[in-house]
């Protein structure tokens, strides 16, 4: 097997614009650039030269799409720090007091507080996902 990559490395050192991730064209680009005489050999160093290409255009691929999910989650962090900040507690709690009837907790007769349905204090579980949980998602998916 040593015999075969050593061959397919020198081949693709010297020739490597003229093969591809196809076999049947990196075959043929090998009858062109040489002569091996043995059809099994051929066959080989053409497979290992095919193979490695392929290896090579799977990496680029996923380290493009592991650049492309941090340019994501960065623009995603900066539009959540974009939005508008809430000056008061006032603006988001509204006070409801029950006439009469006194909480026994407070000398004020607060009954209940309540959000406004306008603010917001969950955030989804997507937002919340890093990027690292986000490539483990992904490589699962695949």
């Amino acid at each position: 097997m040593d015999r075969i990559k050593r061959i397919s490395n020198e081949v693709m050192n010297e020739y490597s614009e003229r093969f591809g991730t196809d076999f049947a064209t990196n075959k043929q680009s090998l009858n062109e650039i040489s002569i091996v005489r043995s059809k099994g050999l051929k066959n080989k160093i053409a497979g290992y030269i095919t193979k490695i290409l392929q290896r090579k255009a799977k990496f680029e691929e996923r380290k493009q799409m592991l650049i492309d999910n941090e340019k994501k989650s960065q623009e995603r962090k900066q539009s959540r720090s974009k939005k508008p900040e809430v000056e008061s507690d006032e603006d988001t709690a509204s006070i409801e007091i029950v006439g009469g009837v006194e909480d026994p907790h407070t000398d004020e007769g607060i009954r209940h507080v309540t959000e406004e349905p306008g603010s917001e204090t969950e955030t989804t579980a997507s937002e919340e996902k890093s990027t690292a949980e986000e490539i483990v998602d992904e490589s699962k998916s695949e």
